[in-house]
């Protein structure tokens, strides 16, 4: 990847991400370039921005924390009957 079109940058890593970068790199036979390349690919394609609403709430442990509620809570239109109106 040597065209005149990318970019460099620096970083500083600590000693012991650097020997884990190594190692890694020499167990999949590429330059730490290419492993850092990927793995900035990788991190990029699954950044917040790009997760859905409902991902998120799946990570965070939202999505079934309710128990024993009806199975058709988010559907059935019967549940709603008093959804928003001032009590």
């Amino acid at each position: 990847m040597s065209d005149m079109t990318s970019n460099r940058i620096s970083v500083r890593i600590p000693d012991t991400l650097a020997s884990r970068l190594r190692s890694r790199s020499r167990a999949k036979g590429r330059t730490e370039s290419e492993v850092i390349r990927q793995a900035l690919e990788e991190h990029l394609e699954h950044s917040i921005a790009e997760r859905t609403a409902f991902e998120l709430a799946e990570q965070s442990g939202i999505v079934g924390a309710l128990r024993k509620a009806p199975k058709d809570l988010s559907s059935n239109r019967r549940h709603f009957r008093e959804f928003g109106k001032s009590k």
